[in-house]
C-alpha cells in the first residue's frame, strides 16, 4: 500500500469526554488506525487496546515516543494541552489537539514555536467550523455570489453548564465555563464566515448560579478588520433549547427530546457532592459502566452549535443540519449538502489532506490562537466593561474545494 493510501497512525493522551465523542469518527473512519493509547485510568487503557488493538501506554511520554504512531491526539484537560502538545513536537509528533488550543496566548505561542522547532503540524479542534454546512457557506460568501459578507447572527441555548463536571470545568482559572468550552466552537464558526481577522470585542457574561461558579452565559459584538460584524450569544443553563429552531436536530446531528434540559437539570440535583458528579461524569465516557457505544448508524444530518445566519449584501444564508438555506430576491432554498456515513468526517478530510497530501491545516495554530484570543478578550472586555481591541496575526482562512 503507499504512503498516500496508508491509514494515519494515531495514538489518543486522554480517552475522556473529548475521545468519546469522537470514537464514532476516528474508528469509523478508514483513513485513521487507533495505534496507542494512553489515559491516567489504567482499565480505560486497557478497554482502548482491547477494543481498536492499539497498545496501552503506562505514560504520556511513552506514548508520544512510540515509533509506530504519527499523529497524537490529544484529549486531555485543557490545562494541559501545552504541556502535551510540546511533550509530542518533542518526540517529532504531529498533533491533533482538542479545543480550546490552550488557556492563555503565552501558551499558545509556546505551543507554536514547539511544533515550528520540531517541523511538525499542528491542527486544533475539532470545533464546529469543521462541520460541513459552515465551510458551504464560507465558499459562498468567497465566491462573490452574494456580495460581501456584512454581519453574522449566532446563537446557542444549552444545558451545558448541569451536565456531569469535574470540579476545574466549574473554575474558569483552569479553563471551565463556557467561554473556554463554548466559545472556543462558536466564535471559530463566525471567524470562518466573517473572514477571519476580528479587530475588537464587546462582552458581557453571565454568572447565575452559585453552585456553579463560573460562566454560564455570554453575548458579544465582534467587528472584523473586513468591516463585518457579528452578534454571538450563548447561555448554558438549560432552560429554553436553541434546537427547537433547528428542527429538534440535536448538537451531535441526531434527534432528541424536547424536554432534554429539564432532564440534565433533574438529574444533577440527585448528585450529592463533587466527587460523585466527577464519578457520574466518568462511568459515562469511554470504559465507563454508563458508555453506551456509538450504534453505528449512518447519521442523517450534520452536527451544529445553534442558529446561524450569515448577512450578505445580496443574500442571508442560514445553516442547518442538512445544508445551507439561501434567502435571496429569488426566494428561498436549500443547497442541500450530503451526509457522511462516519459523523465528523470533516475533520479526518483537513488531517488526511495535511498527513498525506501535504496540504496546510485550515485550523492551524496561528488560526486557533486568533480564535483564543477573541475568547479571552470575552473574558476581559466582560471584567473591565469597555471593548477590547485585538493585536492577532494574520490568520484568514483558506478553504479548499
Amino acid at each position: 500500500m503507499s504512503q498516500e493510501m496508508t491509514p494515519v497512525r494515531m495514538g489518543v493522551l486522554g480517552l475522556g469526554r473529548a475521545f468519546t465523542l469522537m470514537v464514532p469518527t476516528l474508528s469509523g473512519d478508514r483513513r485513521i488506525q487507533l495505534a496507542a493509547g494512553f489515559d491516567t485510568n489504567a482499565a480505560v487503557t486497557s478497554t482502548f487496546a482491547r477494543e481498536f488493538g492499539g497498545v496501552a501506554h503506562v505514560s504520556a511520554e511513552s506514548l508520544c515516543a512510540d515509533p509506530n504512531v504519527e499523529w497524537i491526539y490529544v484529549a486531555t484537560p485543557h490545562q494541559l494541552h501545552e504541556e502535551h502538545v510540546s511533550l509530542a513536537a518533542k518526540h517529532g509528533k504531529h498533533v491533533l489537539v482538542e479545543k480550546p488550543m490552550a488557556l492563555s496566548l503565552a501558551e499558545c505561542t509556546r505551543m507554536q514555536l514547539a511544533c515550528k522547532q520540531a517541523g511538525t503540524h499542528l491542527i486544533v479542534g475539532h470545533s464546529h467550523s469543521f462541520n460541513a454546512p459552515v465551510l458551504h457557506a464560507r465558499r459562498l460568501i468567497e465566491s462573490g455570489r452574494f456580495g460581501r459578507i456584512c454581519m453574522i447572527h449566532a446563537m446557542n441555548f444549552t444545558d451545558f453548564l448541569y451536565r456531569p463536571r469535574r470540579p476545574e470545568e466549574l473554575d474558569t482559572a483552569q479553563g471551565g465555563g463556557v467561554v473556554f468550552s463554548q466559545a472556543a466552537h462558536q466564535i471559530d464558526i463566525v471567524r470562518m464566515l466573517g473572514g477571519g481577522d476580528v479587530a475588537s470585542v464587546y462582552a458581557r457574561t453571565g454568572r447565575w448560579d452559585q453552585n456553579r461558579p463560573t460562566e454560564g452565559a455570554y453575548s458579544a459584538i465582534l467587528d472584523f478588520e473586513s468591516g463585518a460584524f457579528a452578534s454571538v450569544t450563548y447561555n448554558g443553563y438549560g432552560y429554553y433549547d436553541t434546537d427547537a429552531q433547528m428542527g429538534w436536530i440535536g448538537e451531535m446531528g441526531k434527534p432528541k427530546s424536547p424536554n432534554t434540559h429539564q432532564m440534565t437539570r433533574q438529574r444533577l440535583r440527585l448528585v450529592l457532592d463533587e466527587a460523585a458528579e466527577a464519578a457520574q461524569k466518568s462511568r459515562r465516557n469511554f470504559g465507563g459502566k454508563d458508555y453506551v457505544p456509538d450504534a453505528g448508524t449512518p447519521p442523517s444530518a450534520f452536527q451544529h452549535f445553534g442558529p446561524v445566519i450569515a448577512s450578505c449584501e445580496r443574500a442571508d444564508l442560514r445553516l442547518t443540519p442538512s445544508g445551507v438555506e439561501i434567502h435571496d430576491i429569488d426566494g428561498v432554498r436549500l443547497d442541500a449538502i450530503k451526509v457522511p456515513s462516519v459523523p465528523r468526517s470533516e475533520v479526518v478530510d483537513e488531517l488526511w489532506s495535511v498527513a498525506r497530501n501535504g496540504a496546510l491545516p485550515v485550523h492551524s495554530a496561528i488560526w486557533s490562537t486568533a480564535t483564543m484570543e477573541v475568547c479571552l478578550a470575552i473574558l476581559e472586555s466582560s471584567r473591565t466593561g469597555g471593548a477590547i481591541i485585538l493585536g492577532h496575526q494574520d490568520s484568514t482562512p483558506v478553504i479548499r474545494p
